[in-house]
């Protein structure tokens, strides 16, 4: 079932898209990781070309970090000052990255950048996930125990303008949370990320904070960076597209919920390899699309006749090219609530489960 995007000037499948974005957040929740970094090539693998596919996915990103933010809000497991301190260096890292995407862009060499961004990114990521995954295997096998520090000290420490972060339990310089923010918005406006990949062992090792606030506090992060990429990208070139963007925010919301149901009965190290090999996987594509495929570069140049389109599509587009900047808060608003309501919804049937063994316990 073919679907025309009318922003991105291209058709797709929505089946497969559905498919790929429920995929994506499956291994999003089982690894605790953002599906960014392998959503966004899996586009442009299915022809949709990168100037549209980042922004797209960010977009997308921004609804998923949004239930998992109120989830974790629920559950009251969230620094907001140490995220807010991360949220002011990611504004500035998205301004210099949009800078430095138009300016790829003006010269012609933003699609060349982005696939070599990835192919790179994927390629040490895999890498390194797969070398740690082969050595957690062979630690379990010998039944080793590893003890490692959790924060390592190092110049960063040393930074002045601390500040006593209570939640925590940290003082620390605002200088360590505002750097890692200023990388993590970098690259989420050029890749379309939302950055988990780098905040987490940042958070972990660097900053030092609570194992268990980590990842609310990541995705609080995503949130407000995500939100800040889209309407930066929809008010600069127009390339968010919504006909693209609500599928893929209601196959990736389902799929992280599952995968989080998942990632609590399956072997933790035995499926990190499996993924690292995806990574390196998807790396090798891209290179291969990127250097040997011709055909897809010659494709490229044809501009593919426009179909004739539905009301919603002319809605989407005249919006898009007359009111940019409203268009892009439309965005950020149905994001926002698709992200709520299902996190509104985990929460009932979350309760309603707990209630229903508590009447079983009271019954027996």
């Amino acid at each position: 079932m073919e679907l025309y995007l009318p922003i991105a000037g291209v058709s797709v499948n929505i089946i497969l898209i559905l498919f790929l974005s429920f995929v994506v957040g499956l291994l999003s929740g089982i690894f605790g990781v953002g599906g960014g970094f392998l959503m966004t090539p899996f586009l442009i693998f299915m022809g949709v070309p990168p100037t549209y596919a980042v922004p797209n996915e960010v977009n997308n990103i921004l609804a998923t970090s949004v239930s998992g933010s109120l989830t974790h809000w629920f559950k009251n497991t969230l620094d907001y000052k140490m995220g807010s301190m991360i949220v002011v260096g990611g504004v500035f890292g998205t301004i210099i990255g949009i800078i430095t995407f138009t300016y790829f862009k003006e010269i012609g060499k933003i699609s060349l950048i982005i696939s070599l961004a990835y192919m790179y990114l994927l390629a040490i990521i895999g890498t390194l996930m797969l070398l740690e995954g082969v050595a957690e295997v062979d630690r379990e096998r010998k039944k080793i125990v590893l003890r490692k520090k959790l924060h390592n000290h190092n110049w960063l420490q040393g930074l002045p303008f601390r500040m006593r972060f209570k939640k925590s339990k940290l003082y620390e310089s605002i200088f360590t949370p505002i750097i890692l923010g200023l990388v993590v918005g970098f690259i989420a406006s050029m890749m379309g990320v939302g950055g988990a990949f780098l905040m987490v062992p940042a958070m972990i090792y660097i900053i030092g904070m609570p194992t268990k606030l980590i990842p609310g506090t990541s995705l609080f992060v995503t949130l407000f960076i995500s939100a800040i990429v889209t309407i930066l990208h929809a008010s600069n070139y127009g390339s968010i597209d919504l006909i693209l963007v609500v599928p893929l925010i209601f196959g990736s919301i389902f799929g992280v919920q599952v995968g989080q149901k998942l990632g609590q009965y399956l072997k933790s190290s035995e499926l990190k390899t499996m993924f690292a090999v995806l990574l390196c996987s998807v790396s090798v594509a891209i290179a291969y699309d990127t250097f040997f495929k011709e055909t897809s570069k010659k494709a490229d140049s044809i501009k593919p006749l426009q179909p004739e389109l539905n009301p919603i599509s002319e809605f989407v587009l005249s919006l898009s090219n007359n009111t940019p900047i409203l268009y892009g808060a439309f965005a950020i608003i149905i994001a926002i609530a698709l992200g709520a309501l299902a996190a509104l919804a985990r929460k009932v049937l979350s309760d309603f489960r707990k209630k229903k063994l508590e009447d079983v316990k009271v019954t027996k």
